[in-house]
């Protein structure tokens, strides 16, 4: 399918990474169909897909309930066409040490964070296995690896992502299915949900440092679903380097953040009061469009370089293999001349 005709679903399209992906896809002219709970980011999210150049259909979604999500999927089918790619955002969590987060918070942002990513495979996978096309990309974290303290609903949430997506993936490579799934591993991303997700904490919460734009989230998220064979993505240099010295360091990493997890997710302001979005979309409140960038920008970066290496991964081998002869050559005429 032609990129420019592409009918593109994105959960979680209200804003951050999700509102930042469907304006991506609506760049080059995709049908992208936006669902999420806030109707006011939605509308929004709708106003700059279509000044992008794309088609946007707004759908109110609560991806914790499939239901929902099956009729979305039967709707953006019906108004658009067969979906060819379904991006998987979607999230709420909780801010606070495992002690002070309800059992009924936690199965809420469980439901929202995991499930909202298992029935939107699930209703997407309904369609393109028949047809036998299409791409389905997991928005996952570095911390699908790593727990930190303050985020184990979310943390859990995400590791329960990727054991979920290795399984698929090993059932459609065992179907020679030509529908394929793919995950991207993000860094901290400057995203309004700082400002909207249901904290106790006694200061303002922050991405842990250093904090990369949505826009380079995007990117990705589009890039993955262009190049969906390859089984995950790491976004970022600290995603690289947490999911490496996890494997070889878990241990000394459970003590470093014990002692530096807590401050690095606060910052020095003490917290407001806040609509969180646990149970109600955020901008339901008062019809606040909180848009695609939350209140980081001045520490946020536009650009990966991991992520550049990660996409021209030949060019990259060529340069090294090329500086590695050249090392070489210097090294034996250095030799000789002594």
């Amino acid at each position: 399918m032609p990129k420019d005709r592409q009918v593109v679903v994105v959960t979680g399209a209200s804003a951050g990474i999700g509102r930042a992906s469907a304006i991506a896809f609506g760049r080059r002219g995709a049908k992208v169909a936006l669902l999420a709970r806030g109707e006011a980011g939605l509308d929004g999210a709708a106003r700059e897909v279509e000044a992008a150049g794309g088609t946007a259909l707004t759908i109110p979604v609560d991806v914790a309930d499939y239901e929902q999500v099956e009729k979305a999927a039967a709707q953006v089918e019906a108004e658009l066409g067969p979906i060819d790619v379904w991006a998987n955002v979607a999230f709420t969590s909780v801010f606070a040490p495992f002690l002070q987060i309800d059992p009924d918070e936690f199965k809420r942002a469980t439901e929202v964070t995991y499930l909202g990513y298992v029935y939107g495979t699930r209703a997407a996978l309904d369609r393109m296995a028949p047809r036998d096309r299409g791409t389905i990309v997991q928005v996952g974290s570095a911390l699908a690896y790593r727990g930190i303290p303050l985020q184990s609903a979310y943390c859990g949430a995400k590791h329960a992502v990727q054991g979920f997506h290795d399984s698929l993936r090993s059932e459609l490579l065992h179907d020679k299915s030509n529908v394929h799934v793919t995950m991207v591993q993000m860094p901290a991303v400057n995203t309004p949900q700082f400002s909207w997700v249901l904290s106790r904490l006694p200061r303002h919460p922050q991405p842990v440092p250093p904090i990369y734009q949505p826009e380079v989230a995007a990117d990705a998220v589009v890039y993955a679903a262009d190049h969906p064979r390859r089984r995950e993505y790491w976004i970022g240099g600290p995603t690289m380097g947490t999911v490496i010295a996890n494997k070889f360091a878990a241990g000394l990493l459970d003590h470093y953040l014990a002692r530096t997890g807590y401050k690095s997710q606060q910052t020095n302001l003490p917290e407001d009061p806040r609509a969180a979005n646990l149970w109600h979309p955020a901008d339901g409140y008062d019809g606040h469009d909180f848009g695609t960038h939350g209140a980081f920008d001045d520490r946020s970066t536009s650009r990966s370089y991991e992520f550049w290496m990660s996409r021209h991964r030949t060019l990259v081998g060529v340069i090294a293999a090329g500086a590695a002869a050249a090392t070489g050559i210097i090294a034996a005429r250095t030799a000789r001349s002594r």
